[in-house]
């Protein structure tokens, strides 16, 4: 349990469930720089003014009605494409975000999985990260080492009401960590 007592305090964020799931598609197979600059150009073409030289996320109906090309400025790529469906299907309620923090785990999975692009990575940050499913535990190339060097035996059944806290807590632990071994756990 190493990882977790030298990741005290880490909480989860509470984003708001669309500019999550936004976010989440944009930085796949991306670097946080690239994700930021993605970010702010969508909030700066497409969101509501909100400030001097401030644009709030784009809601979903602000992009819905895009075209790749309309897209194109934001230099999102393929993901372009993976945006545009997410905002119709929200839109059109087939991913419907008010009942996302309700439904049964693996329906609320399903649901997003219907949108072009979102795998169960994407699907599972999204869930964590915008709609609060603590029971979730998003695995990236990082996780997937922490969990084959440090849980050979599997996931401590005891931390699954709060795997994502963990996940959090492991993440942290395997990139900040002064040297490479294993831990008791």
């Amino acid at each position: 349990m190493e990882p977790c007592l030298r990741a005290g305090g880490i909480r989860i964020l509470r984003q708001d469930g669309w500019e999550a799931l936004a976010s989440f598609i944009i930085s796949q197979n991306n670097n946080i720089k690239r994700i930021s600059g993605i970010i702010e150009r969508l909030c700066e073409n497409f969101g509501e003014p909100i400030g001097e030289g401030q644009y709030a996320f784009p809601a979903p109906e602000a992009l819905a009605a895009c075209t790749v090309e309309d897209l194109a400025p934001l230099r999102c790529g393929f993901r372009a494409r993976y945006l545009i469906d997410a905002a119709q299907k929200v839109c059109n309620e087939t991913v419907q975000l008010d009942v996302l923090s309700t439904l049964p785990l693996e329906q609320a999975r399903e649901m997003l999985m219907q949108i072009v692009g979102v795998g169960r990575k994407v699907a599972d940050c999204a869930l964590l990260f915008g709609f609060y499913r603590l029971e979730c535990f998003p695995v990236d190339v990082w996780i997937g080492r922490a969990m084959k060097e440090l849980f050979s035996d599997g996931f401590p059944e005891a931390l699954s009401p709060y795997a994502g806290i963990a996940q959090q807590m492991l993440f942290h632990y395997m990139r900040t960590r002064p040297k490479q071994g294993t831990i008791d756990t």
